[in-house]
């Protein structure tokens, strides 16, 4: 390692904890709970299939940010260690996590002027924000310093691709994402909705398409138009997982590449997204 600094991120990023310990990064998890109990529990708690389950059956979840005490906590343990610190962080365009991380950073680096610590809102989500992650440990183990890595990131923000469809209209629904007549009308005519991320870091529908494998091989297309020469590529589902073999399979047949890994959507991102959300994730020429 080029240098002592540790590499942070948040459980939004749907990497699981093991992987994120197999690259030696540290996480804070967010938030939920379901509306009929109201009893919080932490990203990773509950089994993702369980989650899932009870979606299916119709329960509501809520979700809820890292605090600035979160941060606080682990970012102080970090650095009395007499190590520095770069977080990578969730979209500021869909929660407010990582501007409690900048606060947080802020304020340590006035109490800590020989440490170094930065705070990057990726504008990204799901394994898009892990996409970034791996970014930085590649970086970080290629022996990159801490100011050298963070600038890299910065610059790579823009290319990071998201294209995602969702199983049911319902939870974009709740979410404000499409109206309640988009949503009646779309799971009457069994249509999906294709979206991604934007350079500001928010969820748009950008297309959508008539069935499950359509908007599935509708992703296939989008990463062939796009993708960045030896781009990693990242599948995260939401209890889909044949599904998203499926998209692998064809990014494999019709694109000629490989996919690096494959991920389960955690309870925060799966709270909005629903069950049987397929998202695809790789660098390109633009988001």
């Amino acid at each position: 390692m080029a240098e002592n600094y540790v590499l942070f991120t948040d459980s939004a990023c749907d990497i699981h904890p093991d992987k994120l310990a197999e690259w030696n990064v540290k996480m804070l998890p967010l938030a939920f709970l379901f509306t009929d109990t109201n009893v919080e529990q932490k990203d990773h708690d509950e089994p993702i299939g369980e989650f899932y389950k009870s979606m299916r059956a119709g329960r509501v979840a809520k979700t809820s940010c890292v605090n600035e005490d979160a941060f606080e906590n682990a970012f102080t343990e970090i650095l009395e260690a007499g190590q520095d610190i770069l977080y990578l962080g969730l979209s500021g365009g869909l929660s407010v996590t990582p501007d409690n991380a900048k606060k947080v950073a802020e304020r340590l680096a006035k109490k800590y002027p020989d440490r170094k610590i930065e705070a990057i809102d990726s504008l990204s989500a799901s394994a898009g924000e892990g996409l970034f992650v791996y970014l930085a440990v590649k970086n970080r183990d290629a022996g990159m310093t801490l100011e050298e890595n963070a600038e890299a990131l910065r610059k790579e923000i823009p290319h990071v691709c998201h294209w995602f469809t969702v199983e049911d209209l319902v939870y974009l629904k709740r979410g404000g994402r499409v109206s309640a007549a988009t949503a009646l009308l779309g799971t009457a005519l069994n249509v999906k909705p294709v979206l991604h991320v934007d350079n500001e870091g928010h969820l748009i529908k950008m297309t959508q398409v008539h069935g499950r494998k359509k908007s599935i091989k509708t992703l296939a297309e989008k990463l062939g138009q796009t993708i960045r020469p030896d781009s990693p590529i990242f599948i995260s589902n939401a209890d889909c997982l044949e599904d998203a073999e499926m998209l692998k399979d064809i990014i494999k047949n019709e694109c000629g590449m490989d996919v690096t890994l494959i991920t389960s959507i955690g309870s925060v991102i799966g709270a909005h997204a629903g069950p049987g959300t397929l998202a695809l994730f790789f660098m390109g020429k633009e988001r």
